[in-house]
């Protein structure tokens, strides 16, 4: 927003911060939380105030201090690294004294969303260890052991520490597994030479996705969402945490320049966005559920049909929830912004506008904005809204920025239709400097 000041007072506050410890002795902290929040942050805030935002910058030290402190950061949350696989105990103490929880696996979401801050932070500061880190736990999730039925690109969820084996094979885009594919492209995007490899896990992913997991609800064959895939069979089930995958057809389109992946990424993202439009409060919820029109991997049990209180409301949706929850999460918008940015069509930007009109208005709340219990009933007054007395930090870091940067002028750091991006936004939407050639 080109506030010096506030810039100024935010380096002073990171400056003071202590980042080698947790306020309480013996917290446990998420290394996929703290990466993705923390670590990205400190490193967007470097890149960007010394590139596009440099005039920001009131005393050039203050600037270097961010990149200090996220060395401190990664420095303490490497021992989450330390097990016989290179596989990352995802919950970690700092203080009193540094360990590991003990964790016996982890989800591909938390080992495989760390890879493009960490490279990052091995390229600004020439120590290698960093991306060595993250781009050996990274390899279990290349090269997927043991070796059986798979669909092709898509691996399963959880992964054993001992010796990196997966442990289960459910795959697609929800909780769990959502930001392992995005940042497959992502890499790719960081360095098209480098993790050329990456690129190719991920069209394997998409083009499975395409194949097996896309699904047409029977009421609405206009639509088209991503199932999950369990044991044997496709579950016509979703999640706003899923509707992110538009976005990711999308991107992975523009950088290869494949027409296809785009127009698929442009219909999901459509069909995500309906779910908010035909939500009675206009927010999509956090789950839902659909009866497949004629998925051939989706198994007769796995296909059942709504409740009768959503039985009508099905025919006219397509879709009934299973969480009515609304924790201010961007993905919808998310994709929204990648589909404007693709194609220059000002539909989009009435929908995210229609979108953020709707969330001022729901979620607003003195002090901030609040979380919502269910979004499936239409509010009457504002003491008939059932709040969550919480606002995550993505709220400001994503949800607020795509909205925003949906409307704003070109920049170097905003996506490309051509493909040619400067900058890559991580899974918390903050914008890394692409590797200089």
């Amino acid at each position: 927003m080109n506030e010096a000041e506030i810039v100024d007072k935010i380096l002073r506050q990171i400056a003071k911060t202590d980042f080698s410890a947790t306020a309480e002795n013996n917290q446990a902290i998420s290394l996929f939380e703290t990466t993705i929040r923390y670590l990205g942050g400190l490193l967007s805030a470097y890149d960007l105030l010394s590139g596009p935002f440099k005039h920001l910058v009131k005393e050039p030290r203050l600037r270097d201090t961010l990149l200090e402190k996220a060395q401190i950061l990664a420095n303490s949350l490497s021992i989450a690294f330390d097990t016989p696989s290179g596989v990352p105990d995802d919950e970690i103490i700092f203080n009193p004294k540094p360990r590991q929880v003990g964790n016996p696996d982890n989800s591909i979401t938390c080992i495989g969303t760390l890879v493009l801050e960490w490279t990052r932070l091995s390229d600004l500061t020439g120590n290698l260890t960093y991306a060595a880190l993250a781009q050996r736990a990274q390899a279990h999730l290349l090269h997927p052991k043991p070796e059986g039925f798979r669909l092709p690109g898509l691996v399963g969820t959880y992964v054993r520490l001992n010796d990196g084996a997966f442990e289960d094979y459910q795959a697609g885009w929800g909780g769990g597994s959502d930001s392992y594919y995005e940042y497959l492209i992502k890499m790719y995007a960081y360095d098209p030479v480098s993790f050329v490899e990456y690129k190719d896990s991920w069209v394997a992913a998409a083009e499975s996705s395409m194949k097996y997991l896309a699904s047409h609800p029977t009421t609405r064959t206009d639509l088209t969402f991503l199932g999950e895939f369990r044991g044997n069979s496709t579950v016509p089930m979703s999640s706003h945490l899923a509707s992110v995958c538009g976005g990711s057809f999308i991107l992975g389109g523009l950088l290869l320049q494949n027409q296809t992946f785009v127009d698929f990424g442009l219909e999901l993202s459509k069909s995500y966005y309906e779910v908010y439009r035909q939500s009675p409060s206009g927010i999509g919820p956090e789950e839902f559920r659909w009866v497949d029109d004629h998925q051939e991997l989706t198994k007769a049990a796995a296909n059942r049909p709504p409740p009768k209180k959503w039985r009508s409301f099905y025919e006219t949706s397509g879709y009934w929830p299973t969480n009515g929850e609304f924790i201010l999460r961007p993905e919808t918008i998310e994709s929204l912004y990648h589909a404007y940015r693709a194609t220059g069509d000002q539909q989009w930007q009435a929908w995210a506008w229609e979108a953020f009109e709707t969330l001022n208005l729901r979620t607003r709340v003195e002090g901030g904005f609040s979380g919502l219990h269910n979004v499936m009933t239409k509010p009457h007054g504002d003491k008939d809204v059932q709040r969550i007395d919480k606002m995550e930090s993505f709220w400001l870091a994503e949800t607020l920025k795509y909205l925003y940067l949906i409307f704003a002028d070109d920049a170097e750091y905003q996506v490309r239709s051509d493909g040619r991006m400067k900058y890559v936004f991580t899974t918390e939407a903050h914008p890394l400097r692409i590797r200089h050639k």
